[in-house]
């Protein structure tokens, strides 16, 4: 049996529920306030640069850089870089220029959170603050990322507000989707014991799913050693 949303019809109602375990725990469900800057992390989704746009215009923060090169999913997409896309799609939305900063080496969440913090010192910018905009299933990632890499800043996190239905259907390709949130959970999972994030608890529910996502066959974004 496969759920009535059209975007999941490609995925069967179990591991749609399961995904949905690992939807909710990648998210930090942190209070978006003011902060002294922002960088918004690329990728495939360019909701993540139109989501920082539109904080930009909630007076959210005042700077903002756009981080990353490029990698296998977003090359056939944005072929010049994920950080130059996104800073155009800001500049045509109404950001001005001067506060769109831009990062475009990045190839890993901790480059994109080094390098940043590298290109806003170049700008003199020494944030307190920083608002971390990513991709919903990237939040808790991206976090735990930027505790280790920047430890002396706070961290807020932000995505674009969207359900888990409705962000399959805005992707398009709901087993894409499935595998990427098994691939972040992954690195979740694995990256403390490297040194690139600090370690985040897992409910034993969310890695009963991640575990039957992988048996399913949703491992194409695994890092394999």
């Amino acid at each position: 049996m496969t759920s009535d949303i059209t975007a999941s019809e490609t995925i069967s109602d179990k591991v749609r529920e399961q995904a949905l375990l690992i939807w909710d725990y990648h998210q930090m469900d942190h209070h978006v306030r003011k902060c002294d800057a922002a960088i918004g992390l690329g990728s495939h989704d360019l909701g993540v640069a139109d989501t920082a746009v539109d904080l930009y215009h909630a007076g959210l923060f005042p700077i903002l850089v756009f981080s990353g090169g490029n990698s296998p999913t977003t090359r056939a997409v944005f072929p010049r870089g994920e950080a130059i896309h996104f800073r155009e799609r800001a500049i045509e939305r109404g950001v001005p220029d001067a506060a769109v900063l831009l990062e475009p080496e990045a190839g890993n969440t901790g480059q994109n959170i080094a390098f940043s913090r590298r290109v806003l010192a170049e700008a003199g910018v020494s944030p307190a603050t920083v608002m971390l905009i990513s991709k919903p299933y990237m939040e808790r990632r991206s976090y735990a990322t930027a505790r280790q890499v920047w430890p002396e800043i706070e961290v807020v996190c932000a995505s674009e507000p969207l359900e888990f239905d409705a962000y399959l259907k805005s992707i398009g390709d709901a087993r894409l989707v499935v595998d990427m949130l098994v691939g972040d959970l992954q690195r979740i999972i694995d990256y403390p014991k490297q040194g690139f994030a600090i370690e985040q608890d897992v409910p034993e529910e969310v890695l009963d799913a991640y575990e039957a996502l992988i048996s399913a066959g949703y491992d194409s974004r695994l890092v394999t050693s």
